[in-house]
C-alpha cells in the first residue's frame, strides 16, 4: 500500500528546489485546477513539540502569548544573534508571569490549580536565569533553556484542559478513539525513538494506532519503504494482508481520512480539504515537522488505511505555513519528538523491534460495537 504516488513525490521534490514561484506550475502538473493563490503568511512551524502545543484545544491568550515570547527566541537567534531582541522576548515573558499570573491560572481545571502554581514559579525562576544566560550571549545554554521552560509551558497549557472538546461522529463508534495524547516509546534496530500521538486533532486515527500498539501489532514488523528525504513506511502485516484483520470480526478495519481544520470544532472525515474545495485551509497537524506521522492509504481510496504508517521526512524550507502539497489529503496523528536522528538512519528492511504506551493509555476509548 502506497500513501501517496510517484507524481506527487515529484511534485513535492521540486517544490522544495524551486520554491514557491512554481507552486502553480506544480499543481496544474499533478492534474487539477490551481486555486486562487493567497498563499498564508510566516514561516512554517518545524518543531514537532511547538506543533503539539499549538494544538492544544484550550483558549487562554496569555498563555499564548507567553509561548510565543519563548517560540520567538529561536527565530531572533537564527537571525544574526539578535541579543536584543531575544532580551525583549524574556521581558514581555516575564511581564505576563509577573502581572497575569491570575488569568494564566483562570483557565487551569480545579484540581490542577496546585500545579499550575508551582510552573509559573518554576517559570519565573527559569526566565530570571535565562535572561542572565541571554545577556552572557551564550547561544546554546540560551536555547537549551529555552526549550526546558517550553516543555513547562506546554504542562500549563495541558493543565488547561478540561475535557475532550467535541463528540466523535456515531459512525466511527466501532473504532477505537484516543479521546486525548498518549506518548509511545518506540524501540528500532537503529535506535529508540518517541512518538507524541493527538488524539484531541485526530482521535480515530490516533485511537487506531495506539489499540494496535497496544496489541503488541507493530512489534518486529520492518519497515517497507524508505527514501531519503521523503518518507519511511511500516505496518503493513504477514502474508496477504495490508492492513489489521481485527480477529473477533475476521474484518479489514478501515480508517477514515480525519484532518481537523484550524477555527473548526471538529475534524472533516472520509475526504480530502482539496476535494471537499478547502484548498487553502491550514490542518491544525500540518507537514511542516521532520517526524510527522500519517496514516498511509490507497492512492484511490481516501478511507482505505489501516495499519499502515509513515513518517514524512521532508523540510519544506521554501513552503510557506499551510501551502505544501500533502496537507489535507492525508490523516496525521502525530510526531516524533526525541529520537531524529534515529529516522535519518533508518532503512527498508530496519525493523521496529516494539512499541510501548508510556503514557495517555488511560484516554484511549474501545469501541463500542463490533
Amino acid at each position: 500500500m502506497s500513501f501517496c504516488n510517484d507524481s506527487w513525490k515529484r511534485a513535492i521534490v521540486r517544490l522544495s528546489q524551486c520554491g514557491v514561484a512554481l507552486l502553480c506550475v506544480v499543481v496544474i502538473l499533478v492534474g487539477f485546477e490551481p486555486p486562487v493563490l493567497a498563499l498564508p503568511q510566516g514561516n512554517a512551524i518545524k518543531d514537532p513539540k511547538a506543533l503539539l502545543r499549538y494544538a492544544l484545544p484550550i483558549e487562554n491568550p496569555e498563555v499564548r502569548q507567553l509561548q510565543d515570547s519563548l517560540e520567538d527566541v529561536a527565530a531572533q537567534l537564527r537571525a544574526n544573534r539578535r541579543w536584543g531582541a531575544v532580551n525583549s522576548d524574556l521581558s514581555r515573558a516575564n511581564n505576563i508571569l509577573t502581572k497575569k499570573s491570575d488569568k494564566l491560572l483562570a483557565s487551569v481545571v480545579d484540581d490542577r490549580k496546585s500545579e499550575a502554581e508551582q510552573l509559573l514559579e518554576q517559570l519565573k525562576a527559569g526566565i530570571a536565569e535565562m535572561t542572565e544566560i541571554a545577556t552572557a550571549k551564550d547561544k546554546t545554554k540560551t536555547l537549551e533553556k529555552r526549550a526546558e521552560l517550553l516543555d513547562k509551558i506546554g504542562d500549563l497549557e495541558a493543565a488547561m484542559v478540561s475535557k475532550f472538546p467535541y463528540e466523535v461522529p456515531q459512525e466511527y463508534s466501532n473504532l477505537p478513539q484516543l479521546k486525548g495524547r498518549a506518548t509511545i516509546a518506540a524501540k528500532t534496530s537503529k535506535g529508540d525513538l518517541t512518538i507524541v500521538v493527538d488524539g484531541f486533532s485526530a482521535p480515530v486515527t490516533a485511537g487506531n494506532f495506539v489499540d494496535l500498539v497496544q496489541r503488541g501489532f507493530y512489534n518486529g514488523l520492518p519497515f517497507t519503504r524508505a527514501e531519503e528525504s521523503y518518507v519511511l513506511q511500516v505496518g503493513d502485516p504477514p502474508g496477504d494482508e495490508v492492513g489489521f484483520v481485527d480477529p473477533k470480526t475476521k474484518k479489514y478495519r478501515a480508517i477514515p481520512l480525519e484532518v481537523l481544520v484550524k477555527g473548526d470544532k471538529v475534524p472533516t472525515y472520509g475526504i480530502t480539504l482539496e476535494d471537499a474545495g478547502r484548498y487553502l485551509d491550514p490542518p491544525v497537524l500540518p507537514f511542516s515537522a521532520y517526524g510527522a506521522m500519517a496514516l498511509a492509504r490507497p492512492d484511490f481510496d481516501a478511507n482505505g488505511g489501516s495499519s499502515q504508517f509513515f513518517f514524512f521526512l521532508f523540510e519544506p524550507e521554501l513552503t510557506p505555513a499551510g501551502a505544501n502539497l500533502l496537507d489535507g489529503r492525508y490523516s496525521i496523528f502525530g510526531f516524533v519528538t526525541e529520537g531524529a536522528d534515529v529516522l535519518r538512519e533508518l532503512r527498508a528492511g530496519d525493523k521496529i523491534e516494539s512499541m510501548k504506551v508510556v503514557d495517555g493509555l488511560e484516554n484511549l476509548v474501545e469501541p463500542k460495537n463490533a
